[in-house]
């Protein structure tokens, strides 16, 4: 049994599952603009992300608060609203990063390697958007979460390289620095917890069985 077929006929599950595939979509909207507020070097793009985080935000209270206003099994509620927070989560950690360039100007040795972060980023995203449907479909996600594997894996290589420049690139202070490392540490990071929202999906797509 699984969530596409169970709750088929009933109004307020489809309702909730719509708004689920829309906060993600939202999630890949916003992965889509920094990525190319990074490409173009555009504040104004990076201040749009902190606007559809605050969407994002009205759309998790919403699925929250109708999960627990009858939608679906109690047994269900506390898997589904925990995946809706890590996707949540995801909007956090790519928030912080926006906000920190706002701030701080990538340096040139650093901007190309940021910028195919944001793209992994985004595909990945993209990927936990099929994998959400393959669940609610109750098919394998075995393979969708290889390939989340295998771009989370790339990120972690490209952190590595990015550390190492890092140590060689000559800052005016303190401050400086450390907004330098919190934006690395948090756009290599987001493929961290994309994984952990994927995850839930299988203990979703388990519970189904």
């Amino acid at each position: 049994m699984f969530l596409g077929k169970l709750f088929s006929r009933n109004r307020k599950e489809q309702q909730v599952t719509t708004r689920m595939a829309e906060h993600i979509d939202l999630l890949c909207a916003a992965c889509t603009t920094f990525h190319q507020c990074l490409v173009f070097d555009d504040r104004r793009l990076a201040r749009q992300v902190p606007q559809m985080e605050r969407e994002a935000d009205v759309i998790r209270r919403e699925i929250v608060s109708a999960i627990y206003a009858g939608a679906f099994l109690p047994y269900l509620r506390p898997d589904l609203c925990r995946f809706v927070s890590l996707v949540d989560e995801v909007f956090d950690l790519l928030q912080e990063t926006a906000n920190i360039f706002l701030y701080r100007s990538l340096p040139e040795l650093l901007k190309g390697e940021c910028i195919r972060v944001a793209l992994l980023n985004l595909r990945m995203c993209e990927l936990l958007r099929i994998t959400y449907e393959s669940m609610l479909e109750g098919a394998d996600l075995r393979e969708k979460q290889l390939g989340l594997r295998i771009y989370e894996k790339k990120i972690d290589d490209i952190k590595y390289g990015l550390i190492r420049d890092m140590m060689t690139i000559e800052v005016d202070n303190f401050w400086q620095g450390r907004l330098l490392g919190e934006f690395v540490d948090n756009l290599t990071g987001i493929s961290d917890r994309i994984e952990d929202a994927s995850d839930h999906l299988d203990v979703l797509n388990v519970s189904m069985r």
